[in-house]
């Protein structure tokens, strides 16, 4: 009984040294965004004994980080978006359709999913060029669909394997339609799984730095991500400044994760697949 107590205990110990550590880097940012650049020189690692906003202030109503938090909403919730929709129908006829070369299409999804997005920077900046999308925020938005699509529809038909059958042919016999099919039965048993994949993919979006840099080279058009690199830059010298811009951009990211994060679990648990 002992051991089986103290091995118990040793268990929570290690749970509570991973949350610290997890924790910390945080818990650093924000008590940096709290210090003046002076207070920060003598104690970069210390408690800000005088707390201030006024690093906060500076970045919401002095420096475009707005316009670039906006610029991110909107990247993410269309891209994000789209990809469920186009992701959740091709899996959908992946899985219950009777078409042929179902397999010969989700051979060709995988196959994408191994081609890193370096290897693509190129024909697709070429080709944002000479539709003459460089600089607008559609031009990243197609991008992170076409990035975010192939691991999409893995994800959606290996949980949609998982249906039973008898309920996609019951409605079918009823004369329900695909669409109907796929809105009536299958969205809402696969809401969990579907909130788990947008959580996932919007994390992503929001913190995606190399293609945004790349793309969006007007400042007024910049991602959060991509307006923080320039910024820390810009203000290397003044790392409360720019740990109060980070702060900002971990928030929305933070927040959602916390309010959806009993559904991310079991998503995450239904997603596995056979």
């Amino acid at each position: 009984m002992m051991r089986r107590r103290g091995s118990v205990a040793a268990g929570q110990a290690v749970l509570v040294a991973i949350a610290v550590v997890s924790l910390y880097p945080v818990w650093f940012v924000v008590q940096t965004a709290l210090k003046t650049n002076q207070r920060y020189t003598l104690s970069p690692t210390g408690l800000p004994t005088q707390p201030t906003l006024e690093n906060l202030r500076q970045v919401l109503f002095d420096l475009p980080v707005p316009r670039w938090a906006l610029n991110s909403a909107i990247v993410t919730v269309v891209s994000v978006g789209a990809t469920t929709l186009i992701a959740m129908l091709a899996a959908y006829a992946i899985v219950f359709s009777a078409m042929r070369g179902r397999d010969v299409l989700l051979n060709a999804n995988l196959a994408l999913m191994v081609i890193p997005p370096v290897a693509l920077l190129l024909p697709m900046f070429v080709l944002m060029v000479n539709l003459g999308l460089i600089n607008t925020l559609p031009s990243v938005i197609v991008f992170y669909c076409g990035l975010m699509l192939p691991f999409s529809i893995f994800f959606f038909v290996n949980f949609f394997r998982q249906f039973p059958r008898e309920l996609i042919e019951a409605a079918t016999i009823d004369a329900a339609s695909p669409f109907t099919i796929l809105r009536l039965i299958v969205l809402p048993i696969s809401a969990t799984a579907t909130f788990t994949l947008i959580i996932v993919n919007a994390i992503w979006a929001w913190n995606e730095l190399l293609i945004a840099l790349v793309f969006l080279q007007d400042e007024n058009r910049r991602t959060l991500m991509a307006g923080l690199t320039l910024f820390q830059g810009r203000y290397a010298t003044n790392q409360p400044l720019v740990l109060a811009g980070v702060l900002i951009s971990i928030l929305p990211v933070l927040l959602v994760y916390l309010a959806g994060q009993r559904f991310f679990v079991r998503g995450m648990t239904a997603g596995i697949g056979k």
